[in-house]
């Protein structure tokens, strides 16, 4: 059976999902191979580690992922004021004239994501795509900024049980409705979409870091830029972007 959401400002919402969740597995790349080997997106997984550095005594681990969490947690303040400078509420209006039908306040935000990954990938070419001292922690913390912003945003898209940083939730639950006989989960391909975006933004990354690390940067510009143009591209591309081929009648 066809899961699709129905309705195109969804569609459009699922594809925003897919490549902000991409900038997220490519982040996560840079900065646990270059950044001091702590996450940008997963949380926990820096807490974890900071136990972990303190364990063991070790200043290192422990002065960058407190970065990170200090980073991140700044992010989310940021994108938070954004929305209330805006005058957001819980009940949030849609403009009729986006395809995503987005508010103001989210787009906005994004836009200070792009502005702090396009920072990071300034630094990161002035420190030829290899940071130390200082500098490693810099950029730590602007990217962490830039994923803490992505989360509180994402969180005021309407998302429906669906992430872009933290996707143990969305895998539990796609799992959970696979194995239940007649169970029909809504946004089903969304959380198949999120889960690729991360593998693959992970993927592409660590394949430039390898090969060509001055380009990693690249990959969280395009995404960023890529969402930017679905949140704010006018209504009429909805046709254009969710149409589908009409079934003859049975």
């Amino acid at each position: 059976m066809d899961d699709r959401p129905r309705e195109p400002r969804e569609q459009v919402k699922s594809l925003i999902a897919v490549v902000l969740t991409f900038a997220s597995g490519a982040t996560d790349v840079v900065s646990f191979t270059h950044l001091g080997s702590v996450f940008t997106s997963v949380m926990t997984g820096n807490i974890v580690l900071l136990g972990l550095a303190v364990a063991h005594a070790s200043v290192s681990l422990a002065t960058h992922t407190t970065t990170s969490i200090a980073g991140y947690i700044a992010g989310v303040a940021v994108s938070t004021w954004i929305a209330r400078g805006f005058g957001a509420s819980p009940a949030e209006t849609v403009d009729d004239s986006r395809a995503s039908g987005l508010p103001s306040h989210v787009i906005w935000a994004l836009f200070a994501e792009f502005i702090l990954f396009a920072g990071f990938a300034l630094g990161w070419e002035i420190s030829g795509a290899n940071p130390a001292g200082w500098a490693q922690f810099c950029l730590l913390a602007t990217v962490a900024a830039a994923i803490g912003m992505q989360s509180a945003t994402v969180n005021r898209m309407n998302l429906s049980d669906v992430g872009t940083t933290y996707l143990t939730g969305t895998l539990t639950t796609l799992v959970a409705s696979l194995v239940t006989p007649g169970q029909r989960t809504r946004f089903k391909l969304r959380r198949f979409g999120v889960l690729f975006g991360l593998a693959a933004g992970a993927g592409l990354s660590g394949l430039l870091i390898k090969t060509a690390a001055a380009g990693a940067p690249a990959l969280q510009l395009a995404a960023l830029s890529t969402a930017l143009v679905l949140a704010t591209g006018p209504a009429r591309w909805q046709q254009r972007l969710t149409s589908r081929p009409q079934l003859p009648p049975q």
